[in-house]
């Protein structure tokens, strides 16, 4: 036969995997509801079809025939169909010319004075910056209580942890030291689900409780506690983070962490994992919001408070970053904010359902998206309210799955120095001008923004510079 022409194309399916309640309580366990499923994710139903643009007309309408597809099915692509097959060439080119300059994450001060993690959070609570800082210490705080004889509990949220994770076998050894160890561990991480699966049976091997969570909300929440043995009492110290505790995304993912022995937020802690351990039921927390219990009323009550200051003429400010917005509530929330006066600012990366600048709806909204060496991935919340500056970090983005389908924590950065951080780090680059950006105006569409020259025109250099110095 003749080659007449080839042309790439990309079919996407349905990667969502269904497992009914039903079959749960069945089979006794949602690990083997989830094996049953997993074999069948590659014939999921397809949902798109993309074709290079130099396809032919009545190949591509052999390929819609072919996958059952319609019109509204079909995407022209200008370029490579799927740039993701183009990652290896990165590495396989020796082009430094061409390629990001490799940077070191600093380690944070207060680990080189302290190395031993207790003493350091005795001091107070420690910010950590990803990937502008070292993962390290995240490492540091399991290793440690793994192999401290005074630590007596270990318990931890993993979402994505990847095959060859060192958090995991870190836990194992916790429990092989007569820890006791409890993982809430969520199955259904989208394309992780069998990594996850084998870190179950390997923890479960080890002597660590491991629980699945709720079935029908994921378990999204990124959280470790640990307990200790302390002057002849139990003490609590706990780390929270807006990512994984994945130490490969945590090298190319900008992400908050921190880590407390903040009596009030260790408490709060603790009562969501005896909720999600089937100990405990829903209670009221004193500093966390919680979905999907509280999170998105206190997060609509947040918004509304900046609105009733600015209609009585007070200064009234919102600035909120995530990777995308997409809750109807919210989105009107904000509206009537802009409305009444609230200056708002919007950076998010992904999706945004909201429209800025539209006259007499949303002419004090401004969103912007940044886009660089590293994937904006933090979700920081900051509310003026009358000269408090409350700042939170979450898990959770402004979205329907986040709000009311998932079990996601927002919690507050209570040190006044540690607030001016994460203004100063996380918010306040992003929002300057003469930087690269991606603006969105009132129709929907973005334009590029072009920055200053040098790295004065790329916040993420900046920061970079900023933590090596």
């Amino acid at each position: 036969m003749t080659v007449r022409g080839c042309y790439q194309f990309q079919l996407t399916r349905d990667s969502d995997l269904y497992i009914d309640e039903e079959e749960v309580r069945e089979l006794k366990s949602v690990r083997k509801a989830l094996q049953g499923e997993l074999g069948q994710r590659q014939f999921g139903d397809s949902v798109r079809l993309e074709v290079a643009d130099l396809c032919p007309q009545s190949v591509s309408d052999a390929l819609l025939q072919q996958f059952n597809l319609g019109r509204e099915d079909f995407y022209r692509v200008n370029g490579p169909v799927n740039l993701t097959r183009l990652l290896p060439i990165v590495e396989e080119v020796d082009r430094p010319d061409l390629k990001y300059p490799a940077f070191v994450p600093a380690m944070p001060r207060e680990f080189v004075r302290f190395p031993n993690i207790f003493d350091a959070l005795a001091r107070g609570d420690i910010l950590l910056h990803h990937p502008y800082q070292s993962f390290m210490p995240v490492q540091n705080f399991i290793e440690q209580a793994a192999q401290d004889p005074q630590v007596a509990a270990i318990k931890q949220t993993v979402y994505r942890t990847g095959a060859q994770s060192e958090m995991m076998k870190l836990l194992m050894v916790a429990a092989s030291n007569g820890k006791a160890v409890t993982v809430v561990l969520e199955l259904l991480a989208r394309f992780d689900e069998e990594a996850n699966m084998t870190w179950a049976q390997r923890l479960e091997d080890a002597g660590a409780h491991v629980i699945y969570g709720v079935v029908g909300y994921k378990t999204h929440a990124k959280m470790a506690l640990v307990v200790r043995r302390e002057g002849g009492r139990m003490r609590r110290y706990v780390h929270l983070s807006t990512g994984n505790y994945h130490s490969s995304t945590a090298r190319s993912y900008t992400d908050f962490g921190l880590l407390t022995s903040n009596e009030e937020l260790c408490s709060d802690v603790s009562d969501v994992f005896m909720q999600l351990t089937g100990l405990g039921k829903a209670s009221r927390t004193k500093h966390l919001w919680q979905s999907p219990f509280t999170l998105h009323r206190n997060s609509i009550k947040a918004i509304q408070n900046e609105a009733r200051i600015a209609a009585g003429g007070g200064k009234a400010r919102i600035i909120a970053k995530m990777n995308a917005l997409l809750e109807p509530e919210i989105i009107a929330a904000l509206y009537a904010a802009s409305q009444a006066g609230v200056v708002i600012d919007l950076i998010v990366r992904g999706v945004c359902a909201l429209r800025p600048g539209v006259p007499g709806i949303s002419e004090n909204i401004r969103v912007r998206s940044i886009l660089g060496r590293f994937l904006e991935h933090s979700r920081v919340f900051y509310f003026y309210n009358g000269g408090a500056e409350d700042v939170y970090l979450s898990s959770a983005d402004w979205m329907d799955r986040n709000f009311c389908g998932r079990i996601e924590v927002c919690f507050p950065v209570i040190e006044r120095r540690l607030k001016k951080r994460v203004i100063r780090e996380g918010l306040m680059p992003f929002l300057a001008a003469g930087i690269e950006a991606w603006d969105m105006d009132a129709a929907g569409n973005y334009a590029r923004r072009r920055g200053k020259s040098g790295r004065r025109g790329r916040p993420q250099t900046l920061l970079i510079e900023e933590f090596s110095e």
